[in-house]
């Protein structure tokens, strides 16, 4: 056993590249899952500087020096990040609490309908499985409005943390963009000299990642303001909100859509009724919807990762359930990840790649 275990090691971890990069990887996992949380701020800089990074990029492209290009993207960056916490939060924020406060008076009108349903289709549904329903309903709302309230009580102690947030973030971010090179170089100058297998999957999650991230972010974006745009023009109640959580559903793919789909539809039936309204909306909705899968998808991820989605959903319940928000958001770049990983590890059973 022991033989046939120290073959299998020899098989796969016999070069001190594959040695290293397994200890990286444990190293790092090992440091978000205990350290998450204090290196935060780190993390949330380094995503916004890859983010920008892509902005440099371009301007560079037109001949504009690399420090102009730096100093004009971070100030685009501050410009939006400040009218997020000015502008966007407090919105959202009251519109969420105007919500909280409406759900019972729409808890109350449902109980109507529910029990419409149990007059017409009484063998379907009984007058004892609606009363149980709305108890459990109204049960989970109570629920979900004392975790509310008790949050909001538990956030006023951290508002020295969102200040360092608001002042770390955004200083991390300018010198990560202005001193790439140094700080790549510094941890190039940590690894092997000669790193086929490292440098592969550099090329690749560098490619993909770039192409996914800013991607999500800029259909994040588009799809979030032109809901913002179309709720406005119906009229419809919390905009902003439902705004927000339809930009954000396009993280989760096939999943997100279909559940925010929920409240979307329940605002505007309890906010009209059975009216034309209505239906006009979720005309537009659905319209928002399918040019979003047919058409901006395609043109943002004309490069995208060739997952299953099988895999796509097993990583969006996986690392979501690790990592929470970002790792929903980042579960298909860390999909990528191993997939990379299982093709670019030394097989003995293919011929080496001395590629450097």
């Amino acid at each position: 056993m022991l033989k046939v275990l120290g073959n299998w090691i020899n098989r796969y971890f016999g070069e001190e590249e594959t040695v290293l990069f397994a200890v990286l990887l444990i190293s790092a996992l090992v440091v978000l899952i205990t350290l998450g949380q204090i290196i935060a701020p780190f993390i949330a800089a380094l995503i916004f500087a890859f983010l920008l990074q892509g902005g440099v990029n371009r301007l560079t492209l037109f001949g504009i020096p690399r420090i102009v290009a730096v100093i004009s993207v971070f100030l685009f960056f501050i410009g939006t990040f400040s009218a997020i916490l000015i502008i966007f939060l407090p919105l959202i924020g009251r519109q969420s609490l105007n919500l909280m406060e409406k759900i019972p008076a729409m808890v109350d009108q449902s109980q109507g309908l529910l029990f419409l349903l149990s007059e017409k289709f009484p063998k379907i549904f009984s007058e004892n499985q609606i009363s149980d329903l709305l108890a459990q309903a109204s049960k989970e709302l109570g629920g979900i409005a004392q975790n509310l309230v008790s949050f909001s009580f538990d956030t006023f102690p951290s508002v020295l943390a969102l200040i360092l947030y608001v002042v770390l973030v955004p200083l991390l971010v300018f010198f990560m963009l202005k001193d790439k090179e140094k700080l790549l170089g510094f941890l190039s100058n940590l690894l092997p000299p000669k790193r086929p297998m490292m440098w592969k999957i550099w090329k690749e999650m560098n490619f993909q990642m770039a192409n996914y991230v800013r991607g999500k972010a800029i259909e994040i974006v588009i799809v979030g303001f032109v809901s913002y745009i179309t709720f406005l023009f119906f009229g419809l109640n919390y905009a902003a909100l439902l705004a927000l959580l339809v930009g954000l559903s396009v993280i989760v793919p096939y999943i997100g859509a279909l559940l925010v789909s929920i409240p979307v539809v329940m605002v505007a039936y309890f906010q009209w009724g059975w009216e034309g309204d209505l239906f006009f909306l979720l005309g537009a909705y659905a319209i928002i919807q399918a040019l979003d899968g047919n058409v901006l998808v395609p043109l943002l991820f004309s490069e995208a990762v060739n997952l299953h989605p099988v895999s796509i959903i097993l990583a969006v319940i996986l690392f979501g359930g690790i990592w929470g928000f970002w790792g929903v958001f980042f579960s298909i770049p860390l999909a990528t990840l191993v997939k990379a990983l299982y093709g670019a590890w030394p097989n003995p059973s293919m011929p080496s790649n001395n590629q450097n």
